[in-house]
């Protein structure tokens, strides 16, 4: 058994070339041999989000506080809130971020194939952002 208590991990800053904007992550378990699966608690201050990106195995969301929203690539933007749960499917171009004037937490879980757990690409535009 592996206890992680709640405040004792420290939160590091979203690297700037992923996200746009100030976002707070928390890594509290991530995947030992033989499992593959890994999460973290990510913060996003409004106006903050991701920039496209894919999984290879998919991504679960689980929004925690707050007021976001999400993108696939083609579709319109929708609203997440608390006790909402977000499924991205394996390869499904998307992006999730906190609304221009409230900020939001989710969790994120995503399972690593073959050690890769996402593909970044270009940032989410202030356009696409504001569609």
């Amino acid at each position: 058994m592996d206890i992680k208590r709640n405040g004792t991990l420290p939160s590091t800053r979203g690297p700037a070339d992923y996200f746009t904007g100030t976002v707070r992550i928390v890594s509290p378990f991530q995947a030992h041999d033989p499992a593959r699966v890994g999460g973290a608690t990510v913060t996003f201050e409004p106006g903050a989000r991701t920039a496209w990106h894919t999984h290879p195995l998919g991504q679960t969301l689980i929004v925690v506080a707050g007021f976001g929203w999400v993108q696939c690539d083609g579709g319109p933007v929708e609203e997440i809130r608390p006790g909402d749960i977000v499924r991205f499917e394996p390869g499904e171009k998307h992006w999730h971020g906190a609304t221009a004037t409230t900020a939001m937490t989710h969790i994120a879980i995503a399972e690593a194939l073959e050690g890769k757990v996402v593909d970044w690409l270009e940032k989410v535009s202030d356009e696409q952002y504001r569609a």
